[in-house]
């Protein structure tokens, strides 16, 4: 799951029409061209939450396109040109296992009720990948014009398909949207519940909308917390993941002394910026081998 949030956490993202066609259109293309799949994409007022399949390692690749043209669309949009991006790295969690991919698919999809700006996930007026994922039919955006010109060679059209979760396969489609519309009802009716014991409304589209893409949050922004690369509900499937990008880590440390070294090496899967740019040889991957390393791209 890949978050990123916006620079002092301003409302850059505002899900007005623009900004979401534009954010749409950015995701599918960076999809398309890094050949990575996209489980689920949910984006609020100043940050998203993606859940990708990196299906060739190549996420460093789609990290940059994705988050480049999005800001270079939106600044050309607030017409701003500063950072648009908070500064941090962006957050990348490897989910173990099925049920750690749904958990995180559902609090993505329900982070505007948790938040209490709408009472449904349908009312919420930027990107919708739930109804694409229940209907099964792509998102898909027209090329910004408030940024690219005219007469360029990118597709005048860009469509992103959500895909089945790994572990999901064997559900027909009508299965997998009652289980994932079940999980997203019950966020929805605990934050209602919320609501009513507390005496607290919802801020509703029409206010959402008119706050002004730059203005930031009043509340306390949590700081100098742990950023977990690793997400499983299970201790000992986490632990085990932990110890596999050890693993990954201690062996590309190894190869990348040797290769310094003049001498030839063989690198773990998972590297990236020397496979791509200097044409080292490396592992193949294997996901059913007990010693398979999972780790994290290495740049």
């Amino acid at each position: 799951m890949i978050t990123r949030r916006c620079l002092e956490r301003r409302f850059f993202l505002r899900p007005d029409q623009e900004m979401t066609q534009a954010f749409v259109y950015c995701l599918a293309a960076a999809a398309r061209r890094s050949n990575v799949k996209v489980i689920f994409s949910s984006v609020q007022s100043n940050h998203h939450h993606t859940g990708i399949i990196d299906v060739d390692g190549r996420l460093p690749e789609f990290l940059e396109y994705l988050h480049k043209f999005v800001a270079k669309c939106g600044n050309a949009l607030r017409g701003r040109w500063e950072s648009f991006w908070a500064p941090e790295q962006t957050s990348c969690v490897q989910l173990v296992e099925p049920e750690d991919v749904l958990d995180k698919m559902v609090y993505a999809i329900t982070n505007p009720v948790k938040d209490h700006r709408v009472k449904r996930v349908r009312d919420w007026p930027g990107l919708d990948c739930l109804t694409a994922i229940s209907t099964d039919v792509p998102l898909a955006a027209d090329r910004p014009r408030h940024f690219f010109r005219e007469g360029t060679d990118l597709p005048a059209r860009e469509s992103v398909t959500f895909v089945r979760p790994p572990g999901f396969g064997h559900l027909a489609h009508a299965d997998w949207v009652t289980l994932l519309r079940q999980r997203v009802s019950a966020v929805e009716e605990a934050c209602e519940r919320e609501r009513h014991e507390t005496g607290r409304d919802v801020m509703g589209v029409e206010a959402v909308l008119r706050q002004h893409w730059d203005d930031s949050p009043h509340s306390h922004e949590p700081r100098r917390q742990l950023s977990p690369r690793v997400a499983a509900r299970n201790k000992w499937t986490r632990i085990e993941a932990l110890a596999r990008n050890r693993v990954f880590v201690s062996a590309y440390r190894a190869a990348r002394e040797a290769f310094l070294a003049g001498v030839a090496a063989v690198f773990p899967p998972g590297t990236y910026w020397l496979r791509r740019f200097a044409g080292v040889a490396c592992t193949l991957y294997d996901e059913h081998a007990p010693s398979a390393l999972g780790a994290m791209p290495a740049t």
